[in-house]
């Protein structure tokens, strides 16, 4: 039988897929490729902010 891996959280899921991109982008030269990469770092990092903005007001809002 198969083993499943631990799941990953949303962040971490996040910050892998922005490491991957980052390294691609190390080796392209300037160009619509890499505007496009370049913006989609950008929206991975608008995510993971947006992600603990919302992480925060739900932990605040948990009754204690």
């Amino acid at each position: 039988m198969r083993r499943r891996s631990e799941p990953h959280t949303f962040e971490q899921r996040l910050g892998a897929q922005k490491l991957r991109l980052e390294h691609e982008l190390s080796g392209l030269a300037d160009g619509p490729q890499r505007d496009v990469i370049l913006a989609r770092i950008d929206q991975l990092q608008t995510a993971a902010e947006m992600y603990g903005f919302l992480k925060l007001r739900e932990e605040a809002a948990a009754p204690r």
